[in-house]
């Protein structure tokens, strides 16, 4: 095992491999995985969806601007640009 191999900044060991690879062939629970609420948190009743949209790099900088002097996320601004244009 290459010794820069690390999971959050801790050497993964052949010992480690091995305890996960015995943990797989027991089996897994899939009720429990899911019910862990992997992933992001929804943003409302039903599924979102990721749409992917092309800026130039002159518009993403323009995006992070905005976003950094508003302590928002690109996809706040996004979300309340496309609001605003029902308004």
């Amino acid at each position: 095992m290459d010794e820069r191999e690390t999971i959050d900044g801790i050497p993964i060991t052949e010992e480690q491999i091995e305890a996960w690879a015995a943990e797989a062939e027991r089996g897994y629970d899939v009720k429990a995985l899911k019910k862990r609420g992997r992933g992001r948190p929804g943003r409302g009743a039903e599924a979102s969806q990721v749409i992917a949209l092309r800026l130039t790099p002159d518009e993403v900088a323009a995006l992070d601007a905005r976003a950094a002097r508003e302590h928002k996320t690109r996809s706040e601004l996004i979300r309340e640009a496309l609001t605003a244009l029902d308004a």
